[in-house]
């Protein structure tokens, strides 16, 4: 029996961080048990903003597939991939533009969110969730995990696939999200109203995977809390030791209600702080000391171009599909 399909990717835009961590690599190690899981790099969303530096993508690329391969998940049960690599991503991209309306591209909130932080801000940002369709839709993709923010980007990919299904017949699977119930809401230590980013504007804010011992507990200890002095769990009154607390139930691998549970009416932050750098040193170790020796093979890229093979292979037929049913080629 064949499994079903899974897509899903990290942009090499920063440093991957505790959230991506908890947020998709961690449920990736469980998703490719199940799932033909397809994981990218999806590089050409990353310049929809302003680059600093253009050479640190490829860097990053590079490194984030490391860090894959570091954290446990397996080239036998993944094909690892660069999005760029496979030229028939921005080709049916634009095929698909042109069955996506402008009002719907209007709707997107993330859009709205990330043109406030730019002055002039390419057309790309504005068209990025077709190119996101395009992603998915090219590989039969029966399942997405994303997070709560990327979800109304899915079902974009399933309006405009159901369209040109009823069009053209049914040359797209129809996708379905998959929103993690734990670890998809890590808070920036800093601004703990917020989510924990890779680009965030203050790096204490966040955890990044490659970060040393000394760098995670100084982050850890200097995390905005309260001045209530009680430990208990209220993402309202009290986010910072709510997400001190989502933190510590992640890389303990148990119950958030667990992690309540053993802190609740602790007056002793610091004692909480101590514990939640434990676990996180004790978890990320073992990882860190793989990376840097995969990082120093021929693996990485070994592992990339075998997933460039396939993702080329699955793309382009079904590129070929869609640009005859529109009348392109002979």
């Amino acid at each position: 029996m064949n499994k079903k399909r899974l897509l899903s990717g990290l942009q090499p835009s920063g440093e991957l961080t505790l959230g991506n961590y908890c947020g998709s690599i961690k449920q990736f190690l469980e998703y490719q048990k199940e799932y033909d899981s397809f994981l990218f790099i999806p590089d050409m969303h990353t310049i929809t903003v302003p680059q600093k530096d253009s050479n640190l993508i490829a860097e990053r690329t590079r490194k984030l597939a490391a860090i894959y391969l570091a954290c446990g998940l397996d080239p036998d049960n993944c094909t690892f991939f660069i999005q760029s690599e496979v030229p028939a991503h921005n080709q049916l991209a634009w095929i698909l533009e042109c069955f996506t309306y402008m009002g719907e591209l209007n709707r997107m909130t993330q859009f709205k969110d990330k043109s406030k932080k730019y002055k002039n801000i390419g057309c790309g940002l504005f068209t990025y969730p077709v190119l996101m369709a395009a992603d998915i839709l090219l590989y039969d993709t029966n399942v997405v995990p994303v997070g709560l923010d990327q979800k109304q980007h899915v079902e974009l990919a399933r309006e405009i696939a159901q369209r040109m299904n009823n069009k053209f017949g049914d040359i797209f699977v129809i996708p379905e999200p998959i929103i993690p119930t734990i670890g998809a809401k890590i808070k920036d230590l800093q601004y703990p109203t917020k989510k924990m980013s890779k680009s965030a504007d203050d790096a204490n804010g966040s955890i990044f995977l490659l970060d040393t011992e000394d760098e995670i507990r100084r982050k850890i200890n200097r995390a905005v809390t309260d001045s209530d002095g009680k430990v208990w769990y209220d993402e309202e009154n009290k986010p910072g030791i709510a997400n001190l607390l989502t933190i510590y139930s992640v890389f303990e691998n148990i119950p958030l209600k667990s992690a309540i549970e053993r802190f609740e009416g602790c007056e002793r932050y610091g004692d909480l702080k101590k514990a939640v750098a434990d676990s996180i040193v004790n978890a990320l170790k073992p990882m860190q000391e793989k990376y840097y020796d995969i990082i120093q093979t021929k693996l990485v890229d070994e592992v990339l171009d075998k997933g460039r093979e396939r993702a080329n292979k699955i793309a382009s037929e079904k590129y070929d599909i869609v640009r005859k049913l529109v009348g392109f080629g002979r």
